[in-house]
């Protein structure tokens, strides 16, 4: 049997949703071990001067834990 725990991380990128969650999946790689899975839990942009500035992600990451 396994156990996993679930974390929640933000994310944001100047270019898309899509490169948002690659960039906070990529780095929850480098601080988590056993990393498998993760889903977006909420997205926004922020806005300035009319013209959508960031993407932003709330990622669940999910990781299991070692015995």
């Amino acid at each position: 049997m396994s156990v996993a725990k679930v974390t929640e991380i933000i994310s944001s990128s100047d270019d898309s949703f899509e490169d948002a969650i690659e960039k906070g999946v990529e780095r929850a790689n480098k601080t988590l071990k056993n990393v498998a899975e993760a889903w977006v839990a909420s997205q926004k942009v922020t806005v300035e001067n009319g013209r959508i500035d960031q993407y932003r992600v709330v990622l669940k990451v999910s990781f299991v834990l070692k015995d």
